[in-house]
């Protein structure tokens, strides 16, 4: 039986729809104000059009989309939404698992249909998430950037000659042009935080295990899953449905973690931050380093107290994370068939064979040397209420290129050194825009806090929103 249509909504323009954060949505839900199924029209239609212009996605479902937006508005008329996120749209990266869906990874090489959810999407779904589709990601997700021999290149929506970064590139691009309100990406190395930054966004990379993962990434615990949106609230919201125990992720912490979702605190005033200026590797633009002083100005006004840090000593933090992270490579290139690997992103199979020259003795030291300089790490947060730092020492740059044009770099981990060691350590960091210079790119600021306490950097970062 035809379930009544809930009344039209004020918002009657596509647009507007489409700027409404998911906060926003379930309060205008509740009061029978607005329909998921107008919201879910309007977002796909949105999302056609963002592929059209930037190609952030691997497939847009309508159908699947408009059955799910449907059953949430008979729910929410009825008065019975079944979860926290019921008539949301949200978006996938294409590197995790939806049910009976091509998990395609950004290869050309054979995908995989899965006939079960990874665990965050069912977690998602079990709270009433509407899912849009499958975002881009290079292939197996293995640079900072998104582009790849699958789906070519994903630009960026401030400058569409510039890359909007990665990998989780095509949720960031769906997040800033609103094809979605919330968006699944997945962080190595900065893969949630950098295109957050390059984007303008708030990304989320959780403490590891927090949301839980499966199958395991070839990446190994380097690897996380977390929340992209438009706001803190959002991304809080999301982190908070996804957060949870799945007896299938065995590298899981079986220990609970405090809330994501605390409530942002009233003011800074009284706050101590750590300042971190200067990544392990490449450089600082200069326009980013002025950004960042202009945040720290912003912060000391509001009461907060600034004090210089240093990352804990690592003889090359660099090759440390090149050793876990290149390995990984290896590892997951050892699966395809010899006709599949002559089609893999030369620069993937260029990592994986540095990588596969590691030895086990030289995995085993890299695990000792990772497990002092996270010790070290977790000491260092212990006197602090947060460490912040630039979101990414470089702006966005040409779309298709590895590194900055005239950098002097040679792979996109040289100027990723405000993410990787964070993965290293696997504490929560959140990405918010810190603002837009004159040439109409966005800047971001990175908020560090200790592992487990994801509920306080999103506070923190919330209370820096507000500013």
């Amino acid at each position: 039986m035809a379930q009544p249509s809930l009344p039209a909504t004020p918002l009657d323009d596509a647009d507007a729809l489409c700027r409404l954060s998911a906060t926003e949505l379930l309060a205008l839900y509740e009061k029978r104000e607005l329909s998921p199924v107008d919201v879910t029209r309007a977002a796909l239609a949105r999302a056609e059009v963002v592929q059209d212009r930037f190609n952030a996605f691997v497939r847009i479902d309508h159908e699947t989309a408009l059955a799910a937006a449907a059953e949430s508005e008979a729910r929410w008329h009825d008065g019975n939404p079944i979860g926290q996120l019921d008539g949301i749209p949200t978006t996938i990266k294409d590197i995790v698992y939806v049910k009976d869906s091509l998990a395609q990874y950004g290869s050309r090489s054979p995908g995989v249909t899965s006939p079960a959810d990874a665990p965050s999407v069912a977690l998602l779904r079990q709270a009433g998430a509407v899912f849009l589709g499958l975002t881009t990601t290079p292939e197996f997700g293995w640079k900072a950037l998104t582009d790849g021999p699958l789906t070519g290149i994903t630009r960026n929506p401030w400058n569409p000659d510039l890359t909007p970064g990665g990998s989780s590139g095509g949720a960031a691009v769906a997040a800033a042009t609103g094809a979605g309100a919330l968006h699944l990406g997945t962080d190595g190395g900065g893969s949630i935080r950098v295109p957050a930054a390059f984007t303008g966004i708030v990304g989320h990379k959780p403490t590891f295990s927090r949301v839980p993962a499966y199958p395991a990434s070839a990446f190994g615990t380097v690897a996380h899953i977390g929340p992209m949106t438009r706001t803190v609230a959002d991304a809080q919201l999301m982190l908070q449905v996804m957060s949870g125990r799945d007896l299938r992720d065995w590298f899981q912490n079986p220990l609970s973690f405090s809330p994501a979702d605390a409530a942002p605190p009233t003011d800074l005033k009284g706050m101590i931050f750590g300042v971190w200026r200067t990544p392990p590797s490449g450089y600082v633009d200069p326009e980013i380093a002025a950004a960042f002083e202009r945040a720290l100005a912003r912060l000391a006004a509001a009461g907060v107290e600034l004090v210089p840090v240093d990352l804990p000593v690592d003889e090359n933090l660099l090759d440390l994370f090149h050793r876990h992270w290149f390995a990984g490579a290896a590892a997951r290139l050892s699966a395809l068939s010899e006709a599949d690997l002559a089609n893999v992103d030369p620069g993937l199979r260029q990592i994986a064979a540095q990588g596969a020259e590691y030895s086990a003795v030289d995995l085993i030291k890299a695990h000792g040397r990772r497990a002092a300089f996270g010790a070290a790490f977790d000491m260092l947060l212990d006197g602090f209420d947060a460490i912040i730092s630039p979101a990414c020492s470089v702006l966005p740059f040409t779309a298709g290129e590895e590194v900055p044009l005239g950098s002097g770099l040679g792979r996109w981990t040289e100027w990723a050194g405000f993410s990787y060691p964070v993965n290293l350590a696997q504490a929560p960091a959140a990405i918010i825009r810190s603002e837009i210079l004159p040439n109409g790119l966005p800047v971001g600021l990175q908020v560090i806090g200790p592992r487990g306490e994801d509920g306080d950097v999103l506070s923190i970062a919330a209370a820096i929103e507000a500013l």
